[in-house]
């Protein structure tokens, strides 16, 4: 069945590509500068009496693709500045770039309506319950993609120590696998631990896309809680930007993302990372974990290095008649982790140890106007990589890194095993625009699993350990309607398919279910937005939860799939006073009824209770608000903060092998944020040294309140007797000088500046206060 997808992909893929071959496309780019050079962002540029458009970037850059040959006028509207018009005449090749010099106009910096939106503002914009992050702006910092999510109102990020630790994503109070993971569109499912959110530098992005609760159909995934989209964008098409940074705790990182494509079309692009950290950070251990008198000690971690190598190489076509993007790519990595301790800290590590690669080769294929209104995009890749668990040592360790001797081999578990996570994905997307008004969409996601264990200690254990396979399809169909800044609605359905096989505890389950949802959005006026969604969502469990995640998670194979009645309430509205101050306030409340709801719990049957395992609830609701309010002051200064409330109720009345009521129906539910928000503060000051040099100052505070790890109403009701995660204060300060008008760029960061021990899961504490240096060399050949 797998082989016969794939044959399938690549003849449709074939047919696309060389049947239907149209009059040859190009494209129009350049930059937009104002009179005393500096770029000029979110301005509009379009030809005049027709469709093609663009807005420029935040180096002034823009680029209109597919445009039929002929002789047009393009048209520069930028708020603060006077319109300009110039005639071009295309041709059938990509046009040489037209630049543009704007001068400022008085009449224009006093009016109040807004010409030009970013991609991250339009996407705001949507129907759905939707945030999305202008990653550019965050390119000289040293952030990961996580990190950025931490920002967003709603988001909470869950990591277990420092960098290339775990990571959980709560949004809405929905977490783990209840959000999906995607890039460019293409479900990450796939891509193993060397290329994970919290090891993906921020640079790689152009913005990342969160969406809560409600996901749209053409993402094609079953999840149940919320979706994050990173978008990489393809707005640089000879360029070269690389950075690096190091700080605390030997902690190292280097960028590097380049592309050139020449006049005829071919296009070479690459981006490679690395991650390096001792992670020898303090953490602070009670006395049983110590033997040590008093209530608690702080010693270094000794045994958490952590490295990420992956490069990321596509070569192809763009702007064809037959393809906007015709890319074939590899994508290589490599990760080394040492094991400090397990899901709790009484399990102590020296020598354990887990090394991932990931060797996935993929194919990239779009065309807008395949025939006039018809779009079609296809995404196929397989990872051939691997994960390694290494746990030999004939040996104990403590918390002061001294090795005992034992007569037994291995920390845990005597192993030395190799899993190949052999997966495949296939993705199609085909939307059609009827009119003006009206389109329609189909979208088909295919993917595959296959487990093979090797133990390389002892091969004949292979035999007891046979293949573990899933296989998933997701269907999805859609239709939209909408009338410019007025009104838009999309209604679709989803039809999944999963089969899952344990040979070895023959297993063999077939599940088949439906969903269906909604989406409005009503524009009272072009500053003020309602909208609303509904769907009824499933969501099947993973592969890690009905096989265990090799690390720290145990396996379920008796996890139902889960069913969830989603329904969100938003607005977004923008404001301002005096023409220099500006406003904008956005506001949503969700409430879900989950049923066989899925979450994670220390197995207690594990060593130490050393490790989680996955189990349904029976049912499970969820009330939830968060707002954002943003206030700048001309164009120099602003500030931001996010708040977040949730609050997610057992409705499970009777406990297995129990006929009275449980004692925790109606509690909350354990182990998740209910109270958290974010502040931020920044100025801009331009033109500070020399001219086109910009110096940011930016200060960023992170709260999150106490909550339990077990159910509150079982035991004591304060922290000094009952297991919990303390309320959490941080304080991050950042500086970032800007030369030549971004070429080169420095900057400096104080994370947790009050050093106060924060944890975001129950006693595994994360890193203290650091400071880091980060250097960023961007160069543009459009910028010249």
């Amino acid at each position: 069945m797998q082989i016969k997808n794939f044959l399938l992909l690549g003849m449709l893929c074939t047919y696309v590509i060389f049947t239907k071959a149209q009059s040859p496309a190009a494209s129009i780019s350049g930059n937009l500068k104002s009179s005393s050079g500096e770029p000029i962002t979110a301005a509009t540029v379009k030809l005049q009496d027709s469709k093609y458009g663009a807005v420029s970037d935040q180096n002034g850059n823009y680029e209109i693709r597919n445009v039929k040959p002929g002789t047009y006028i393009i048209l520069v509207n930028a708020v603060g500045y006077k319109l300009q018009k110039k005639e071009v005449k295309l041709l059938h090749a990509d046009h040489g770039p037209v630049n543009f010099k704007l001068t400022e106009s008085i009449q224009q910096m006093e009016a109040v309506s807004v010409l030009g939106r970013t991609k991250a503002q339009e996407v705001n914009r949507q129907a759905f319950n939707v945030t999305a992050i202008d990653a550019t702006k965050l390119y000289n910092t040293t952030l990961d993609i996580s990190s950025a999510l931490d920002r967003v109102a709603g988001v909470r990020v869950r990591e277990t120590g420092g960098v290339g630790s775990s990571v959980n994503i709560s949004l809405n109070g929905f977490s783990g696998n209840h959000i999906r993971y995607f890039i460019d569109g293409i479900p990450m499912d796939n891509f193993g631990s060397s290329f994970q959110i919290n090891n993906i530098p921020i640079n790689v992005a152009e913005r990342v896309e969160v969406y809560k609760g409600v996901v749209p159909m053409w993402l094609g995934s079953d999840a149940l809680g919320g979706a994050v989209n990173i978008v990489t964008g393809n707005k640089h098409r000879n360029y070269i930007d690389a950075s690096y940074s190091f700080g605390s705790f030997n902690t190292h990182r280097t960028v590097l993302n380049a592309a050139t494509t020449s006049k005829s079309g071919f296009t070479v692009q690459l981006s490679a990372f690395q991650n390096y950290s001792d992670n020898n950070y303090k953490v602070k251990l009670l006395s049983r974990l110590t033997n040590v008198e008093g209530p608690e000690v702080s010693l270094p971690r000794f045994h958490d290095t952590y490295h990420n190598e992956t490069l990321i190489a596509n070569v192809g076509v763009i702007n064809k008649s037959f393809a906007d993007n015709l890319l074939f790519g590899i994508t290589l990595g490599q990760n080394y982790k040492e094991m400090q301790s397990g899901a709790r800290p009484d399990e102590v590590f020296g020598a354990f140890h887990r090394r991932g690669h990931i060797v996935m080769p993929s194919l990239k294929y779009k065309k807008t106007n395949l025939i006039e209104g018809l779009d079609v995009t296809i995404n196929a890749n397989y990872n051939l990589g691997f994960e390694r668990n290494i746990d030999t040592a004939r040996a104990s360790y403590n918390w002061y890194g001294i090795r005992s001797p034992k007569s037994t081999y291995g920390e845990r578990s005597h192993t030395d095993s190799k899993y190949y996570n052999h997966n495949g994905l296939a993705t199609t997307m085909v939307s059609y625009k009827i009119s003006e008004k009206h389109s329609v969409a189909v979208n088909n996601v295919f993917s595959t699993f296959n487990r093979e264990t090797k133990d390389l200690l002892i091969p004949a254990n292979d035999a007891f350990d046979p293949a573990k396979t899933m296989d998933k399809n997701v269907l999805g169909f859609g239709y939209s309607y909408a009338i410019e800044n007025k009104l838009s609605a999309s209604l679709f359905g989803k039809y999944i398919y999963q089969n899952n096989i344990i040979e070895s505890k023959n297993v063999n389950n077939v599940t088949q279910k439906v969903g269906y949802g909604l989406a409005i959005a009503y524009y009272f006026n072009p500053n003020l937005q309602l909208r609303t969604s509904y769907e009824l969502t499933n969501r099947m469990p993973e592969a890690t939860e009905i096989f265990g995640d090799l690390d720290n998670m145990d396996a379920n194979p008796a996890l139902k799939p889960e069913q969830s009645d989603n329904f969100n309430f938003g607005m977004i509205y923008g404001f301002e006073f005096n023409k220099i101050h500006r406003f904008s306030v956005t506001a949503n409340g969700v409430y879900r009824y989950s049923a066989d709801f899925i979450y994670n719990k220390l197995n207690t049957l594990s060593k130490f209770q050393g490790k989680t395992i996955a189990d349904n609830r029976e049912g499970v609701s969820t009330i939830g608000i968060d707002g954002e309010i943003r206030y700048s002051y001309k164009n120099w200064l602003s500030v931001g903060t996010t708040v977040t409330y949730q609050y997610l109720q057992n409705l499970q009345k009777y406990e297995d092998g129990y006929n009275s009521v449980s004692d925790v129906y109606l509690d909350q539910m354990p182990n998740i944020p209910y109270l958290f928000g974010n502040l931020d503060l920044s100025g801009s000051f331009r033109n500070l040294g020399r001219k086109g040099n910009h110096l940011t100052v930016g200060y960023n505070l992170l709260y999150v309140n106490q909550f339990w790890l077990y159910w509150p109403s079982l035991g004591a009701s304060n922290l000094e007797h009952k297991n919990g995660i303390p309320t959490q204060l941080s304080h991050d300060v950042n500086l970032v000088y800007s030369m030549k008008s971004g070429r080169y760029n420095i900057s400096f960061e104080a994370k947790n500046l009050s050093d106060k021990p924060m944890y975001d899961n129950f006693s595994l504490q994360k890193p203290g206060r650091g400071f880091y240096l980060n250097l960023r060399y961007f160069f543009n050949k459009n910028q010249q």
